[in-house]
């Protein structure tokens, strides 16, 4: 791994733990459904961060689970944050059209 990787992942790693700290901070304060999935969403792309981490360090075999040719936990560990936004998004219109 070359030192503009590490610096990359690292920057990119404390960047996001400084977000899910704030997100679980605001979770612990409000009960309202489309936060509380930007919240999971926040937190699921530090799971993406500390995944690819692991993956590039070595420790975590990302194709161990493959269907199909394609790395399930990779798939789903990257598109999962833009889901929960998503969710988030749609809540908010339905409650801003009804």
């Amino acid at each position: 791994m070359s030192s503009g990787e590490v610096v990359y992942l690292v920057s990119r790693l404390g960047t996001v733990a400084a977000a899910t700290f704030l997100a679980i901070l605001l979770w612990s304060r409000t009960r309202d459904l489309a936060w509380m999935l930007v919240v999971i969403g926040v937190i699921a792309s530090y799971a993406d961060i500390i995944f690819s981490f692991l993956s590039q360090l070595g420790l975590v075999d990302a194709s161990r689970y493959v269907f199909l040719g394609i790395p399930i936990a990779r798939i789903l560990l990257s598109n999962l944050p833009f889901l929960f936004l998503c969710a988030a998004l749609i809540v908010m219109i339905r409650r801003k059209r009804l």
